[in-house]
């Protein structure tokens, strides 16, 4: 009985010894498993920690800015300038690395090309003929590089109840014209491309703020200006539209182009590749406001407060339609002349302005900036 006793108690013993091994070591794999678990929690967290201090840190840096682009518009704001703004608004400027601001010169196209010739604009929006004219009289280097306009604005703005329908109609007729209209600067051109005998035709120089209300009130018969200006604006100031009589002298043989973006020569030199993206994103922002005019508008009315939505809608279809969009376009792409057709838009100048070198004029545009044929 003590021998079994005995054998008993050494049995217990070792199943005790047997029992507290196996909780030793389920304890110690069981504390290697919190160990090995929370350092894995405590790497997690200290990643987790260092990428919000990174983000942080980020957050009270100043962001990346782009290439500063002064850009300059040579009129007040209307339909036809929501291109610019639709380019900034949809990221198409600051995604090809630029910064771009606009504004408006108060003084007309002369101010512009002042600003451009002295750095105080980097890129502006102006009259090509204007140039052409300047870079013989003045020798400003300054190019245009993207043609706007494909077909000028340029008009007469008639009253068919005055008994204006045709150019020549306007002989025996009073021809109401600002001084410094770029359609009047025009004229000679036009009357004789056209036919008119410009001798019978009685110019009357009036103001521009006036000139409107003068047609409008019939104290003259027909006006010079922008088609999808003059024509938009009297309409919108109560002037029957069957009543207008919209002459583009681009229809009548005037061979012109019309407004171009162009660059100050420094910035040409100096950031090259600057115009190159400010050209890119345009032609996007131009596309896009080809297909949705609403859009393009909607998105001008953020960026100019007191315009019509209703009339500069009107007045950038009138343009996308008359101007933008020509057959000479949609066969060759945004922005760019046809050799032949510049050199007749030189020698139609010549007919009312005497060059002293036309070889400067024939610089007036520099394609070399222009993106690929297939991109425009």
């Amino acid at each position: 009985m003590a021998i079994v006793a005995g054998m008993a108690i050494v049995t217990f013993m070792a199943s005790v010894t047997f029992m507290a091994s196996v909780t030793f070591m389920a304890s110690v794999t069981f504390m290697a498993s919190v160990t090995f678990m929370t350092s894995v929690n405590f790497a997690r967290l200290t990643r987790l920690v260092a990428l919000l201090l990174l983000a942080a840190f980020s957050a009270t840096l100043p962001a990346q800015a782009g290439t500063p682009v002064h850009f300059t518009l040579d009129r007040k704001i209307d339909g036809t300038a929501a291109p610019f703004f639709l380019a900034i608004d949809k990221g198409y400027f600051s995604a090809e690395g630029l910064d771009v601001t606009i504004d408006v010169t108060p003084s007309g196209p002369l101010e512009i090309f002042n600003r451009l010739a002295a750095g105080k604009a980097d890129m502006a929006v102006s009259d090509l003929n204007l140039l052409i004219k300047l870079r013989d009289t003045a020798g400003t280097p300054i190019k245009a590089v993207f043609i706007v306009f494909d077909k000028p604005p340029y008009a007469i703005i008639a009253r068919k109840s005055r008994g204006v329908a045709s150019p020549r109609d306007l002989q025996g007729k009073k021809l109401g014209a600002p001084a410094a209209d770029p359609a009047f600067a025009q004229w000679p051109v036009f009357a004789k491309v056209a036919g008119i005998d410009a001798a019978k035709v009685a110019i009357e120089d009036v103001g521009g703020p006036v000139c409107l209300p003068m047609l409008a009130a019939g104290e003259i018969d027909a006006i010079t200006g922008f088609s999808f200006t003059s024509f938009v604006n009297l309409k919108a100031n109560g002037v029957p539209p069957d009543d207008l009589a919209v002459l583009l002298m681009a229809d009548y043989g005037v061979e012109l182009y019309g407004d171009a973006i162009m660059v100050s020569p420094a910035f040409a030199q100096q950031q090259p590749d600057a115009v190159r993206a400010f050209l890119r994103a345009y032609v996007r922002a131009l596309k896009d406001s080809v297909r949705d005019p609403v859009g393009a508008i909607d998105t001008l009315l953020r960026h100019s407060e007191g315009l019509s939505k209703g009339i500069e809608l009107e007045r950038l279809r009138m343009a996308i339609r008359d101007n933008i969009v020509t057959p000479a376009v949609q066969a060759n792409g945004f922005g760019g002349v046809e050799a032949e057709r510049f050199t007749a838009a030189i020698e139609q100048i010549a007919l009312a302005y005497r060059f002293k070198a036309k070889d400067k004029a024939a610089a007036a545009f520099d394609p070399s900036f222009l993106p690929p044929a297939a991109e425009r």
